[in-house]
């Protein structure tokens, strides 16, 4: 994909967060699909990384469970690290902290506090990434911040497998852009709940997901769909020891 294309679509999607941060953290405060199954993977009295946080989804899931985790959420997006901070305020068993970094950014690993930790996750982020190359570039850097033998925990959006989610496709012509400047594993979807918006996002299935994990050299200990109509996809990744 050209650089400018894929820019261009890192630019759509930061928009949108930063726009629709209300309307999206309210949509986010059911539990999370497949989140009970994948938090089994995290100790208690432990320090966990959740990258791309977004509104402290997982942290609040945590505490919950009454799991005790210190807990740093990264996101690049102000607003929602503002819904973040108000819905950790007040938890119990967990303590958070808040970084504002762009994670797509060349050494954004060296901001990151207590390097490097037994479970970091990134759920609902990668396909939000354009590209191979950068998704593989994120892969790695998110590999740099576990422990040996330590695990990577994942989760794609199967849009496609929803008829609703099918329904919000729109052209790529909206944003200027044509069929041929994206892959095929590319689509753009528009939001409808407490305002209009567009979104990038790329259709990351178990193959797909598959393959990234093993290119990076990581182990898929299991994947599960989770969620209304399976769109969730949940991966667990384990680094080499």
């Amino acid at each position: 994909m050209d650089p400018v294309v894929v820019q261009q679509l890192i630019d759509l999607n930061r928009r949108f967060y930063e726009e629709q941060a209300a309307a999206f953290a309210v949509s986010r405060t059911a539990p999370l699909p497949g989140g009970e199954h994948l938090l089994a993977y995290v100790p208690s009295d432990s320090a966990l990384l959740d990258v791309g946080c977004g509104n402290a989804q997982l942290a609040v899931a945590l505490d919950r469970l009454g799991r005790r985790v210190r807990y740093v959420g990264v996101d690049s997006s102000r607003a929602l690290l503002m819904y973040a901070r108000q819905a950790t305020a007040a938890l119990s068993t967990v303590t958070a902290r808040f970084l504002e970094l762009d994670v797509l950014a060349p050494g954004w690993t060296a901001a990151v506090p207590e390097r490097p930790y037994a479970v970091v996750a990134a759920l609902a982020l990668l396909h939000h990434v354009p590209g191979r190359a950068l998704r593989l570039n994120l892969l790695r850097d998110l590999a740099s911040c576990v422990i040996p033998d330590g695990v990577l925990l994942l989760s794609t959006w199967q849009f496609l497998r929803s008829p609703r989610l099918r329904r919000r496709l729109v052209p790529w012509e909206r944003v200027g852009l044509h069929a041929d400047d994206v892959g095929p594993e590319d689509y753009l979807l528009d939001w409808r709940r407490g305002g209009e918006g567009l979104r990038y996002c790329a259709w990351l299935d178990e193959a797909r997901l598959r393959d990234l994990a093993e290119t990076v050299g990581l182990t898929v200990v299991e994947m599960f769909t989770a969620g209304p109509e399976d769109i969730n996809l949940c991966a667990v990744l384990r680094c080499p020891a």
